[in-house]
């Protein structure tokens, strides 16, 4: 019988997967991998840091539903990793990382280049392994893929001792995967799902309220189908942005710190919500003990743990949401004969007066208005671009002013807020679609945390375009000195940074800069038509501020307004 190395058993398992895209950085303890990756139809694309091969695995994995696969090497190529992992762990991002390790008899021994990458990711991944045996490898790497993509998702990590990736055993791939102890439970209670509809049907200020996890199980469809079935109007959350058209009539905005007025009045004052796929984070909820008051809680998520972890709630459904939707749809099919628009039609009146009396607005004057850029970058591209952010004021005015209309759209560090995953991840998603248009919008402070990967998009010809938001300072962090510090701008001014259209081109990309707001629609249009990696520099107002803001620990109805 024909035995294959470690590292040929990686690949045969990775062709088996269906993975055609990893994206990593070699070194020593990984040599033997980078040696057969010829032989093998998948492309690897060479980032400049390993941090940015986790993100560009998690923008491939937001973007296209499948995870994202990445390869480095030992040591500080592992421990590189962690904030990428992290990210991904907070936001359920199906990835499987691979690591290189030193040979299982140095393990321990403080070896050259080793760290115990397994220990140290343990409280970011949904599971860790250390390969041992390459009898195991197969096994290992057929479970991890499982693991990753089921359920809740998330990261999982593969450790590769050196000695493993040279070892040679018989291979054969499991078909299935046994993992006593973890089974997620997918399909809803009917029992609670009848009361959950119940609730629903006899409210008279309902809303849904829905998070990433309606993204994850593709159930977009099944929200609006439902919201609509019911008219019962939408929030979401800043990872939940386009699990419901940005531009539906029903649709409320995001909720929480930023959030619209509507979206934070109307959760305020609803008599039930429903979340579907969120998890109740403190920027969502504000003040805990002033939440949504007059309301019951219904619940939906795949993850049990997640229910009643941070609000208590009436009425928890555990499953998949796309199952628990198809199920309220077909019991609201049954239910035809109600009138629900009548019995909602002086809630929907409130929620129309809130959206027109403290809609979205910002100043205008003879400076760049960063929200004037977002509002070009969606005009100009019908809404159709899949966009990215960075942390911070961008992702903020990103997620107010660009309406999503599509899951998948907006890939964005939501649990972390992670400076400079934007760009990576931008790379990430134009590997998953090559013909589609791919923005990233950044500050000029997070852009710098991985810039280095301008090199990355210029090599394997990815036409990224970033949309530099460049206000001379970390804006967010300036926006709360402003506002809660008594304008003590400590460590925010970033007096020297580089000239953005000099960078991209000596990174043999094309660079682009608006300094007056007549120059900002030309310059998106010439950037668009450009075939190659665009910077636009942006020279926005330094004073911009994101509102409304809810002030830390304040409640959603506290909002500080333009």
């Amino acid at each position: 019988m024909k035995k294959y190395s470690g590292a040929q058993i990686l690949f045969e398992c990775l062709k088996r997967e269906g993975v055609t895209d990893i994206f990593g950085f070699p070194g020593g303890a990984v040599l033997d991998v980078y040696h057969e990756l010829p032989n093998y139809a998948i492309r690897h694309i060479l980032v400049r840091h390993e941090q940015a091969a986790v993100h560009a695995a998690d923008g491939y994995a937001r973007a296209s539903g499948r995870p994202g696969v990445c390869l480095v090497t030992s040591g500080p190529g592992a421990t590189n990793t962690v904030t990428g992992i992290a990210t991904a762990y907070m936001d359920s991002i199906p990835l499987v990382v691979f690591t290189g390790q030193v040979p299982t008899m140095l393990i321990g021994n403080d070896a050259f280049q080793e760290a115990n990458i397994v220990g140290i990711t343990l409280p970011c991944t949904k599971h860790s392994y250390l390969v041992e045996r390459v009898e195991d490898l197969a096994v290992t790497i057929k479970e991890a893929f499982h693991i990753a993509r089921s359920g809740r998702p998330g990261p999982v990590l593969i450790d590769l001792p050196k000695n493993m990736l040279r070892s040679a055993t018989a291979f054969s791939y499991p078909e299935r995967v046994s993992l006593p102890g973890y089974n997620p439970n997918i399909s809803g209670h009917i029992r609670q799902v009848r009361r959950a509809f119940e609730e629903m049907s006899a409210a008279k200020k309902p809303v849904i309220y829905a998070g990433g996890g309606v993204i994850s199980s593709n159930a977009s469809k099944e929200l609006t189908a439902l919201a609509h079935a019911l008219t019962i109007p939408v929030t979401t959350t800043l990872m939940g942005l386009g699990g419901f058209p940005g531009t539906d009539d029903l649709f409320l905005g995001m909720l929480g710190m930023h959030g619209t007025y509507s979206a934070n009045m109307a959760v305020t004052n609803s008599d039930l919500l429903i979340a579907v796929g969120a998890r109740f984070d403190d920027r969502v909820t504000g003040d805990i003990a002033k939440f949504a008051t007059h309301a019951r809680i219904i619940h939906i998520d795949i993850d049990p743990t997640s229910i009643s972890k941070n609000v208590q709630v009436d009425t928890p459904i555990v499953g998949d949401a796309k199952d628990i939707l198809e199920k309220l749809l077909a019991l609201a099919d049954e239910a035809k004969k109600e009138d629900f628009p009548a019995a909602r039609r002086e809630w929907i009146a409130q929620i129309e007066q809130w959206k027109n009396t403290h809609g979205l607005s910002y100043e205008k004057n003879d400076a760049i208005k960063p929200q004037f850029v977002v509002e070009e970058l969606y005009r100009l591209t019908g809404g159709r671009a899949i966009i990215t952010t960075e942390v911070g004021q961008n992702q903020m005015w990103t997620a107010q002013y660009y309406k999503f209309d599509w899951p998948r759209k907006l890939l964005t560090s939501g649990g972390l807020g992670t400076m400079g995953y934007g760009f990576p991840a931008a790379i990430g998603a134009q590997v998953a679609f090559p013909r589609e248009t791919v923005i990233d919008i950044a500050g000029d402070g997070s852009i710098q945390m991985n810039i280095q990967e301008l090199a990355t998009a210029v090599q394997y010809k990815l036409p990224v375009k970033i949309a530099i938001l460049n206000n001379s300072y970390l804006g967010m962090v300036r926006q709360w000195q402003e506002l809660f510090y008594n304008k003590n701008y400590s460590a925010t001014h970033l007096a020297v940074s580089p000239d953005f259209v000099k960078l991209a081109e000596a990174y043999g990309a094309v660079g682009l800069r608006a300094t007056r707001p007549e120059e900002v629609t030309p310059v998106i249009k010439t950037a668009l038509a450009t075939p190659n990696t665009v910077i636009i520099d942006f020279q926005v107002d330094p004073e911009a501020g994101v509102y409304p803001i809810v002030p830390a620990g304040a409640s959603l109805d506290s909002m500080i307004l333009l």
